[in-house]
């Protein structure tokens, strides 16, 4: 086993404890940052062109890769009107359409899509792309600042679990 299989062995495994004690971690990345012994606040992993990375991470990527960013989001069914919490997919796809997108456009990611997971109706995936993890993080913080989120998610709030993937493209890839 590699240290980078044991290490996403160990997230996975942080991340289930956590869940069973009720916890949670909503993104893969805090369970792996949390094992590695530092929060969010740690330096970012590399993503983007394959001058950003390591010559071992960059070995196969595009000197011109964007830094994308799959999300997959999980509406809780079981928390629909608990607590204060409404809806579940129909308002996270609601949330989406009316300004979601619209912000994070507005900040700076580009949207590649958003789909409907078929084989699970309460996922929805959604792929964005950044000029490089630096770019990624500017977006998510202005997103996150942004007054105009803060009330779409009050309005809409949905529960729900995040896993996220980051990427970069292959030298070969038509999409970079």
């Amino acid at each position: 086993m590699t240290r980078r299989t044991g290490l996403a062995f160990g997230a996975i495994a942080i991340a289930v404890v956590l869940v069973v004690l009720g916890i949670g971690i909503a993104d893969p990345e805090d369970a792996l940052a949390a094992q590695r012994g530092r929060g969010r606040g740690g330096p970012p992993a590399p993503c983007g062109p394959a001058g950003d990375l390591s010559a071992e991470l960059g070995q196969n990527v595009a000197a011109d890769s964007r830094c994308f960013e799959l999300r997959m989001y999980s509406a809780d069914p079981t928390r629909d009107g608990v607590d204060g919490f409404a809806g579940g997919i129909n308002e996270l796809h609601q949330r989406f359409r009316e300004k979601e997108v619209e912000l994070f456009e507005k900040h700076g990611a580009e949207i590649i899509a958003v789909w409907q997971d078929l084989g699970d109706p309460a996922r929805l995936i959604w792929m964005l792309a950044y000029r490089d993890r630096a770019h990624r993080e500017e977006v998510w913080a202005a997103f996150s600042a942004d007054p105009e989120w803060n009330e779409l998610r009050l309005r809409l709030n949905v529960p729900l679990t995040a896993s996220t993937y980051m990427m970069s493209a292959a030298d070969y890839s038509p999409l970079k």
